[in-house]
């Protein structure tokens, strides 16, 4: 038995196939991924790692098991796919999941081909667990999955916490110790158990805040956008394969773009924060339907188009769409009066949220300082944007 320190939940006891997955190289290639990528060039502090947040979720979902009398094999499969739920993100994390799946056609949580025949999966088996079943629950398969990755699931738990204790935001605070105590599974389901809607509520307010003032800031979308823009122009000109580009560190792929003549100036951009300016930033009601639902290929497309109108190099110009707003949490089981219900559909205050969401998004459109009056008005009359509404706030926070 090892106890590692944890500066969220003090001292975590690591034993038996957990102690043995950490040892793997695997594991130790977590260290050196930032848990919240670009996010720390707004928030200084907030340079924690996969590795660390690997390690709370193993630890909450340890006392979940316990708390649902779920021992022996089963346990311990749920432990090992906890703490290696993070194993199959790239570098920078979700900012090059994107191009890995377009890639390489698979998600973070899909990891049946990563673990099958490595050295992960000779460690589940010389404790007798099967990678399928590990793989299965990392993927938030079956009922014990929902724990690893679902609406209620001890990943959430831990990073809300642990990406504003690092931030330095009071924003993330979630009660971890009563949310366990809650949980319970009916019909096959996780659910919070009879008065603890109030609970839930608490983890969806937190997820907003978190998402509004940190997640989605605009400085850590500009950058990801440039990074993202940047590791395609790496792929394409360049022998590195996907495979490999996958399993970078942080600092490889850094290294690999500063290396790379094509892309060495957006790695000094991003080195020294001299980032693009936003040229747009439109609310939803704002922009056209074949705007917000464009897919990948029709992005670059109305960038390039920009970029022409514009006069303007093409990599001068970075559209950036999010999804539509969305909120799985919201879809919660929880015990009221006796009866299973959605979240979204016992608490006002959630749909409050949902809506709150909706007013929050965002569409931005990038650009270098000196191309931003040029690139706002290419991209207004390329996308059909109103000219009112789609200029940033001249607000400004620290760090921004």
């Amino acid at each position: 038995m090892h106890a590692i320190k944890d500066s969220v939940h003090d001292y975590i006891e690591v034993s038996g196939v957990v102690a043995d997955l950490l040892d793997t190289a695997a594991m130790q290639r977590l260290r050196h991924i930032k848990q919240l990528s670009t996010v720390r060039l707004v928030y200084p502090s907030a340079n924690h790692t996969r590795f660390e947040h690997s390690l709370g979720v193993y630890h909450l979902a340890s006392r979940a098991c316990r708390h649902l009398d779920v021992d022996g094999g089963r346990a311990e499969a749920v432990q090992a796919a906890a703490v290696l739920h993070d194993v199959g993100h790239g570098p920078y994390g979700h900012q090059t999941e994107g191009i890995i799946e377009r890639r390489l056609g698979r998600h973070h949580d899909e990891v049946h081909d990563l673990l099958a025949g490595s050295e992960l999966a000779d460690v589940l088996e010389s404790h007798g667990l099967s990678t399928t079943v590990v793989a299965d629950l990392v993927d938030g398969q079956g009922e014990l999955g929902q724990l690893v990755s679902g609406e209620l699931d001890v990943d959430r738990m831990d990073y809300l916490v642990r990406d504003a204790h690092h931030s330095g935001v009071p924003y993330g605070t979630i009660d971890q110790a009563r949310l366990l105590r809650a949980l319970t599974f009916i019909d096959g389901d996780l659910a919070l158990a009879e008065g603890n809607l109030a609970t839930a509520e608490s983890m969806l307010v937190a997820r907003a805040l978190m998402n509004a003032t940190v997640y989605r800031h605009h400085v850590p979308r500009i950058a990801g956008e440039m990074l993202e823009s940047a590791c395609e122009r790496l792929l394409d000109g360049t022998d590195l394969d996907a495979e490999r580009f996958a399993r970078m560190t942080d600092d490889e792929l850094v290294a690999a773009l500063r290396d790379h003549e094509p892309t060495a100036g957006a790695a000094a951009r991003l080195a020294e924060r001299d980032l693009y300016k936003r040229a747009v930033w439109a609310e939803l009601d704002d922009v056209p339907d074949r705007v917000v639902d464009a897919t990948h290929d029709d992005e670059r497309e109305a960038e390039r188009a920009i970029a022409e109108a514009a006069g303007v190099p093409e990599r001068a110009v970075l559209l950036d769409v999010p999804g539509r707003p969305a909120m799985p949490e919201s879809s919660t089981r929880v015990v009221v009066s006796g009866e299973v219900r959605r979240l979204q559909d016992a608490s006002p205050l959630v749909q409050g949220l949902q809506a709150a969401s909706t007013v929050q998004w965002r569409l931005g459109v990038y650009a270098p300082e000196e191309h931003v009056e040029a690139v706002r008005e290419a991209a207004l009359d390329t996308l059909d944007l109103p000219s009112s509404g789609t200029r940033p706030s001249g607000d400004r926070e620290a760090f921004v």
